[in-house]
């Protein structure tokens, strides 16, 4: 935001109408800013703070936005795309440098918070910069970047900051060869050789992403799996491929040591091995942002994550005029469920009547391939005890894929036997987590396979990959009485006699 903008929020806010809103949100990132919206639209005086002197939040700043912008331009500019028809050495562009993918990034995120600014003024929501703590239940102050300290009083508050990222004491960083997930996008050169700590989502994702611009990857995970939310199969087709594309995926040993030698990093394992490379990527988890709101003021504590407990259909806080929603909340930590969050939050708080959120929504991880997932896993059947039937189509089997030369992707549905409704959805590959959204609406209407095999899909199109599936569990299940062929019986005619 210019500075004369922000001069003229301050003015505002120093007028003594505007220090008591009807809702104080701390924090503007997808939560955030959705409650905020949603206030204005209801025409309540709202607040948003945020620590940073542009509005976004994390999601905009250092998480979704940045990371998904720089797969993009990866894919693009290495010519990804393209390589099962010109060749394991085709390049869009032949030296890719950090300028290259950060001209893409600084476009878009400029993108973003001019739309977000846009959006706040059109809907009267007032901005503050600094730092905001408690001062008590109904009070917060906030430390601006001016110097000035601001005092300001709500009927309500909604706490959406987000998290930050976990930065052990054990490991050296230094901001330029051992890194965590934020300073990252900051990178000054592309490394020859990365080793990514942490086989979460972020990891996961910075690791194909850079393995797919003929990075030496090493991907380190103490555990013995990752990602253990998404069904198994597709896990085993994902590491497959990640192997295939050059990933060196290390599970099931722990870190020992990282030590910054200079011209390299070395990280040595409780197994005995060693790796080295130019530059090391932590991404081993995310802390809740709340350290610094003065919380015990407000009669509130966190979890060790620094993470707070909230009733998940209102999300109230134990004081009951304090929400909380996004990240802050933990589980799924996803920026599209944050922004229903925030809504709902709102819409609560400001005690307006608002549609329940539906049971079901997609997991999206941006990785080279992509993964996502509605519904329930195969494990997840299994531990149910759902008698089930399971539907899979590869990529290759569409002639969309035979067009765009995909080789991989896999589309896998789960229906149960009982009910013959679609359960659950798992999709690794090209547009899976555009395509995801099909299966959504099928759970959410509680559709069953017969849907998949009664209705006619685009031809070539990936998305003929549901009607693949469909008919792959279709023919496997029992049919319907009412779907078989009733056949009269022939007439009994009688012989004559000779």
């Amino acid at each position: 935001m210019p500075v004369i903008a922000l001069r003229l929020t301050h003015k505002r806010l120093r007028d003594g109408n505007m220090s008591n809103y009807d809702l104080i949100i701390i924090g503007s990132g997808p939560a955030g800013r959705a409650a905020a919206i949603q206030a204005g639209k209801l025409k309540r005086k709202v607040l948003v703070i945020d620590r940073k002197d542009r509005l976004g939040g994390v999601s905009v700043h250092t998480g979704t936005i940045p990371s998904k912008t720089l797969r993009e331009t990866v894919l693009n500019l290495s010519g990804w795309r393209e390589r099962s028809f010109y060749g394991r050495s085709y390049r869009v562009k032949d030296k890719i440098g950090a300028e290259d993918l950060k001209a893409r990034l600084h476009m878009t995120l400029g993108h973003e918070v001019d739309v977000l600014e846009h959006q706040f003024n059109r809907n009267h929501v007032d901005t503050l910069y600094g730092l905001a703590r408690f001062v008590d239940e109904h009070t917060v102050e906030v430390d601006t970047e001016a110097g000035d300290v601001t005092r300001l009083t709500a009927k309500r508050f909604l706490i959406s900051t987000g998290t930050k990222t976990f930065r052990p004491d054990t490991v050296p960083f230094n901001g330029t060869t051992i890194v965590d997930s934020d300073e990252f996008l900051e990178l000054a050169r592309i490394p020859r050789s990365l080793i990514v700590v942490g086989a979460g989502v972020i990891g996961v994702e910075y690791a194909t992403m850079f393995s797919a611009l003929d990075v030496r990857v090493t991907l380190i995970e103490p555990r013995d799996t990752f990602l253990d939310f998404i069904d198994k199969t597709l896990i085993q087709d994902f590491t497959h491929q990640i192997r295939e594309n050059g990933v060196d995926l290390r599970l099931g040993s722990a870190i020992e040591k990282i030590e910054d030698a200079g011209d390299y990093v070395e990280v040595s394992l409780a197994n005995g091995r060693h790796v080295r490379a130019e530059m090391l990527l932590f991404a081993a988890g995310r802390l809740g942002a709340t350290s610094k709101l003065n919380l015990a003021a407000a009669g509130l504590e966190t979890d060790h994550r620094g993470r707070l407990d909230v009733d998940r259909k209102s999300y109230q806080t134990r004081k009951p005029h304090i929400y909380a929603a996004g990240d802050v909340i933990g589980h799924p930590s996803l920026a599209s469920t944050s922004v229903q969050q925030g809504r709902v939050a709102a819409c609560h708080a400001l005690e307006t009547p608002t549609l329940a959120e539906s049971p079901w929504f997609p997991y999206g991880i941006y990785s080279v391939p992509e993964i996502s997932t509605c519904g329930m896993s195969e494990e997840e059947m299994q531990e149910r005890g759902i008698p089930y039937e399971v539907g899979v189509a590869r990529f290759r089997e569409t002639s969309r894929g035979h067009i765009m030369g995909l080789e991989h992707g896999m589309l896998k549905m789960l229906f149960s036997l009982k009910t013959r409704r679609v359960l659950g959805v798992q999709i690794v590959g090209e547009g899976a987590t555009e395509l995801i959204h099909i299966a959504q609406a099928v759970l959410n209407l509680k559709g069953t396979v017969d849907y998949f095999v009664q209705n006619t899909f685009n031809y070539p199109t990936l998305a003929e990959a549901y009607k693949i599936a469909g008919l792959d569990a279709f023919n496997r299940m029992p049919i319907p009485e009412e779907y078989k062929i009733k056949r009269e019986a022939p007439p009994a005619t009688s012989r004559g006699r000779i």
